[in-house]
């Protein structure tokens, strides 16, 4: 193999989010379930004869060095020592600073790919090893499956809620994770919950009342979204969304909610369609 085309990087839901304490490092410790959609990056990679990582595609405003797609297949190389290279280009359709973990899931495509165009046989434990150290959204990424999270949100236990269609709005903003993290009036602790609980219609998010204050474009898109659904917040946004029962009616509500926002229309999804690409290859 010398090229891999089309790999997705799919977006992530949270469906309901909790803080339930702080380490002594001050990272929060969560609560969330994540549910993958049919919205996607795409990723495109060919094989260098050199080791050097080359993203074809740079973000504006985002120097190749920061980038998670060539932080993680550098990672590889140090994690490896493979001497070969790749050149990466990126289809990028995820809105940034979202909350739909898109950056993450480019760099957990990247891992799993050159996994394969390199040859280097290792196993999923290892590259989610390499890639909770990237960020803490990317394992449920490589591991590609439906999950209830603990922890900073690596603990994983695999969960099948519905596959509902999703409104998505995409407000013009891009949302700080620090800035609400660092909030004095952010609920840092709720009751622990159980997968039982969440089964049973848990779905609130601890970061909703922060980032309704601090971003009022949020806000507005929330109570636009409240006309057609029941609106929710993903991750700290600043997308937001609602589920709905069929396509027609979820298309129907976007169609209303287009003439004022972004909107996307995408199925939830219980398994990441990165897995259904990697077992073309075996």
């Amino acid at each position: 193999m010398t090229e891999l085309e089309n790999w997705p990087a799919p977006a992530k839901l949270n469906l309901m989010l909790r803080i339930v304490g702080r380490r002594p490092d001050g990272y929060h410790l969560l609560q969330t379930v994540f549910q993958f959609v049919d919205w996607a990056d795409t990723l495109h990679f060919r094989w260098r004869d050199d080791d050097q990582v080359v993203l074809a595609t740079p973000l504006p405003g985002v120097s190749p060095d920061r980038d998670l797609t060539v932080r993680a297949a550098r990672a590889l190389q140090r994690l490896t020592g493979v001497r070969r290279g790749v050149e990466i280009r990126l289809d990028k359709r995820l809105p940034m600073g979202g909350g739909l973990g898109g950056g993450s899931s480019d760099a957990a495509t990247v891992l799993v790919a050159l996994n394969a165009l390199w040859g280097l046989g290792l196993s999923e434990t290892a590259l989610l090893e390499v890639g909770v150290r990237l960020g803490a959204d990317v394992p449920v990424f490589i591991k590609g499956v439906a999950a209830w999270a603990e922890g900073v949100g690596e603990r994983l236990t695999p969960v099948e809620p519905p596959q509902p269609w999703y409104v998505i709005l995409v407000p013009p903003c891009e949302v700080a994770t620090a800035a609400v993290f660092g909030a004095e009036d952010l609920t840092r602790n709720s009751p622990p919950a159980t997968i039982s609980d969440f089964l049973a219609g848990l779905c609130g998010n601890d970061c909703l009342p922060v980032v309704r204050r601090l971003y009022p474009q949020v806000d507005a898109a929330l109570a636009d979204l409240a006309r057609h659904g029941r609106p929710r917040l993903t991750g700290t946004g600043a997308c937001v969304y609602a589920a709905f029962p069929d396509r027609d009616r979820a298309e129907a509500a976007a169609a209303a909610l287009a003439r004022r926002w972004r909107v996307q229309v995408a199925r939830g999804l219980n398994r990441s369609p990165l897995l259904d690409k990697l077992a073309q290859l075996q």
